[in-house]
């Protein structure tokens, strides 16, 4: 792929020619994004600080009905009633709704919504910061259509940068920053044979080791933490360290070596001993793949094997790193597996992410200078998930409904049901009398009423909530590529 990007050149893929079925143009997009976020700047009382550094935390899946939901467990958890408590970013001064819908869809998917946070432009589901001016799986619709990334402008910019996930590396929400791609699903070479047309399009593993290639001026990213090891390695047996498996790249390459011998000081990891061992004063670029796929749930994470680092773990990691660059840094972190375990019906690993993910929104926080550090938190999408029911104040929040008088409600079936429900998923129906199961067991997996392969996203609006230079920007209900605006005028890298 021939893609060399500078800010100039960029720019003008904003003229790019409008989609048959789009109501607005890249450049729309772009104009309108820019446009929300001087209507707040006339409402600032004072000019406000600069931010060097940018943190942007997306919950994947983590609707406002999950926040609720985890804020409630969390203070189960210490032995409170729960709903007085706040999880960590809760407290932070300012906060948004934002719109996720995608340019063709009225409930996004995760490739859309990311590309608009980090791009400043609404795009199709399934493109991986493209505009919608291409068509998915086509690769030859992807020429001219690629879209400068945030990520890609702070490095342009000489500003330190890095992902970290628990999904795979080349999933959807990471891969945006880095990867411009016409088909989310484009993860590795083998992937090409599911496309329409894969044409010369290169796989999204390829791209995050060939970045430099790509983007002018740029030194690459300094980290990459997640899962995916797959994705890197050769379709060879004995290739994976930790089963002796094969990887999936049919090309015969293994990017995981392409990376440490990129880069000077460079290091590759692929598990929590080898983690803990990194000096992030020695370590120039450092990549982490803890898992083939992706990584472990927060509730099974002591159990992997050869051992994961928390998101907790990889954030301090990861600011530890970027922080070293005098410029800034611009860091985004990623729970992934909250959407995952949405998908399943399985709500309190959906939960225990969502506390997980606080926690680390916390050591970020605890790390860094706020007068010079702009964090955001926000979704991507949210889920059919409900807190429904009249149950009592501190009613266990996984278990079934029962009033003040601690007796289960009954539902017009006479059977129990619980607080927390989907409205579509993979098991329907009311067979099974919830007053006989367990259902704060790991293992438990809520009753849905429409019947579908996996659950699937919803469409409301999503909380933002932000601390820091800029932070006051974020206000009101705004649509969701008004946040990569957002982050330009926190940091004002256009003027660097």
């Amino acid at each position: 792929m021939n893609r060399i990007l500078s800010l100039v050149s960029a720019m003008s893929l904003l003229s790019l020619p409008l989609a048959a079925h789009s109501q607005q143009s890249p450049g729309d997009w772009f104009e309108e994004g820019r446009a929300a976020v001087e209507r707040n700047l006339a409402l600032r009382a004072a000019e406000g600080a600069t931010a060097k550094n940018v943190i942007l935390f997306v919950g994947d899946g983590m609707g406002v009905s999950t926040v609720t939901a985890a804020r409630i467990l969390e203070g189960q958890l210490r032995g409170e009633t729960g709903e007085e408590n706040e999880l960590f970013f809760e407290n932070f001064p300012n906060l948004a709704l934002a719109k996720t819908y995608n340019t063709d869809a009225q409930v996004p998917d995760s490739a859309g919504t990311m590309t608009a946070m980090v791009t400043g432009v609404k795009t199709r589901a399934g493109l991986i910061s493209v505009s919608d001016a291409a068509l998915r799986g086509d690769c030859a619709s992807q020429q001219g259509a690629e879209l400068l990334t945030f990520l890609e402008i702070a490095e342009m910019r000489g500003l330190a940068t890095g992902v970290v996930s628990t999904a795979r590396l080349t999933h959807a929400t990471p891969a945006s920053n880095y990867a411009h791609i016409m088909e989310r699903n484009f993860e590795s070479d083998a992937d090409a044979a599911g496309l329409s047309d894969p044409g010369d399009c290169v796989d999204v593993a390829r791209q995050l080791i060939e970045f430099t290639d790509n983007v002018e001026g740029s030194d690459g990213l300094e980290v990459a933490l997640g899962g995916g090891r797959g994705a890197f390695l050769p379709d060879r047996d004995g290739t994976d360290p930790e089963d002796g498996g094969p990887g999936r790249r049919i090309d015969g390459r293994d990017l995981t070596r392409e990376w440490v011998e990129r880069h000077e000081n460079a290091a590759y990891i692929w598990n929590a001993e080898q983690f803990a061992a990194i000096d992030p004063e020695k370590a120039s670029h450092l990549l982490g793949l803890f898992d083939w796929s992706h990584m472990e749930y927060e509730l099974d994470r002591e159990t992997d094997a050869a051992g994961e680092p928390s998101l907790s773990e990889m954030t301090a990691k990861a600011i530890e790193m970027l922080s070293r660059n005098p410029n800034g840094y611009y860091l985004n972190i990623e729970g992934a597996r909250i959407d995952h375990a949405h998908h399943d019906i399985n709500p309190i690993r959906a939960l225990t992410d969502t506390i997980e993910f606080a926690h680390a929104v916390r050591t970020a926080y605890e790390m860094v200078d706020l007068s010079e550090t702009l964090i955001i938190v926000t979704a991507d999408h949210s889920h059919v998930f409900t807190v429904a029911g009249y149950p009592g104040r501190g009613n266990p929040i996984l278990g079934i409904v029962a009033g003040g008088d601690g007796e289960p409600d009954l539902a017009a079936d006479g059977m129990p049901y619980t607080t927390l429900g989907y409205i579509n998923g993979p098991n329907p129906g009311r067979d099974e009398d919830l007053g006989h199961v367990d259902t704060t067991h790991e293992s438990f997996r809520s009753q849905t009423l429409v019947p579908l392969g996996s659950e699937t996203h919803a469409g409301e609006d999503v909380a933002v909530y932000a601390v820091g230079p800029g932070a006051d920007l974020v206000r009101g209900v705004i649509e969701q590529n008004v946040i990569f605006h957002i982050m330009m005028e926190a940091t004002r890298l256009d003027q660097r």
